[in-house]
């Protein structure tokens, strides 16, 4: 009994490891979410509501906002002008708990003016061994609409698939610890259609300049990712997390994720959350910052994406949250969240076109500071 008091508490401290197989709680969720950074500000809210029906079924739907107002980097140096958009995205899914085992299915749609992706996802969890061990697979297919604003004739499709598994296990009363493994492959139009690589005007002369093309991609996409988290609940009502994840994909791109957390209840009702994220990645095979010429051949994949460069991101995390038990009518309980997420992005191969003064592939290299904030209120009935 003592071992399953001590898990629970740690679960409750860490969701992201609780693969134990029952139906997830009914609750209704509300969340505000902004993210200021780079020139490019995206808020909106968020609503999430799920409901259990004879112990054996859960139901949930989810709608999302995204209010994009964008100056970036990219925007601006190409000339263009500030643009704003929304995206709107809504999901619903159900699970089916059988014996030791959950079923889950669902569907998501995600729309915005110039792209809309639908997504179907399945997955199973089981447990075993005196449910100390938990496994879990799931697979999602997406089929993705590309567009381009001004032009009506332009239509691309991605095709998405995504294979997961994950395995998690007790080790210890006070400690738990889960892997999970995710392989995806994309096909079709993979690359940003706005977006352009830039080569000198004569290699011989950079005082010449430089000028713009229409980037060129490969049509597929294979990535493999993998993760070992941890989970150690602490004697003095406090919890301690970590996680380290590595990404590898074919286009050359290697990632590396590490973050550590530590979660403390003070007083009776509040709970504070401090987290860590450092990341890291390679560049793709084809991505220059600057090109020597333009190219002749339309099997000459080029990209000058700052996300496809080499750079590395700190992420510094502050959550409060309120939550206590309440007797009043049909809910069981409320929450308030405040959540402060602090972001440093530094990019080794991506210049600043806005330092004007360089010759080209002198310039300044690009980096920018974010800041995430969401307020979410939860109500268990």
């Amino acid at each position: 009994m003592a071992v399953i008091k001590k898990l629970a508490a740690a679960l409750l401290l860490c969701p992201a490891l609780a693969q134990a197989v029952t139906l997830p709680v009914e609750r209704g969720d509300a969340m505000y979410h902004r993210y200021d950074g780079g020139g490019v500000t995206i808020d909106g809210p968020a609503v999430l509501v799920r409901k259990n029906f004879k112990e054996t079924v859960s139901v949930s739907g989810h709608w999302y906002v995204d209010n994009v107002s964008s100056a970036s980097i990219d925007v601006v140096t190409s000339g263009a002008s500030e643009y704003s958009e929304q995206r709107t995205e809504y999901s619903v899914a159900g699970d089916y708990l059988y014996g030791k085992s959950i079923m889950s299915a669902g569907y998501s749609n995600s729309d915005e003016s110039d792209y809309t992706a639908d997504t179907f996802f399945v997955g199973v969890s089981q447990d075993f061994f005196g449910d100390l061990t938990n496994l879990s697979f799931g697979y999602s297919h997406g089929d993705d609409e590309v567009r381009q604003n001004g032009n009506n004739e332009f239509e691309e499709e991605i095709e998405r698939h995504n294979y997961r598994f994950g395995l998690s296990q007790i080790l210890r009363p006070n400690l738990i610890m889960a892997f999970n493994y995710e392989a995806i492959t994309d096909e079709g139009f993979l690359n940003n259609p706005y977006r352009s690589y830039r080569y000198l005007n004569d290699p011989l002369d950079l005082s010449a300049g430089y000028s713009f093309s229409q980037e060129v991609y490969p049509d597929t996409r294979t990535s493999d990712a993998a993760a070992l988290k941890f989970l150690y609940h602490l004697p003095y009502r406090a919890t301690l997390g970590g996680q380290y994840r590595y990404f590898t994909d074919d286009w050359g791109i290697d990632a590396h994720t590490a973050q550590i957390g530590y979660t403390h209840t003070l007083f009776k009702y509040f709970i504070i959350d401090l987290k860590y994220r450092y990341y890291t990645q390679t560049d793709a095979d084809f991505y220059s910052d600057l090109f020597i010429a333009p190219s002749q051949d339309e099997k000459d994949f080029r990209a000058r994406d700052k996300e496809l460069s080499e750079f590395n991101s700190n992420t510094f995390s502050l959550y409060l949250t309120y939550e206590r038990p309440i007797s009043y009518s049909f809910m069981d309980k409320v929450a308030l969240s405040l959540q402060w997420d602090r972001i440093y992005f530094d990019y080794d191969n991506f210049s600043d076109l806005r330092d004007t003064e360089a010759l080209p592939g002198e310039e300044k290299l690009y980096e920018l500071d974010a800041d995430v904030i969401k307020v979410l209120f939860t109500l268990w009935y």
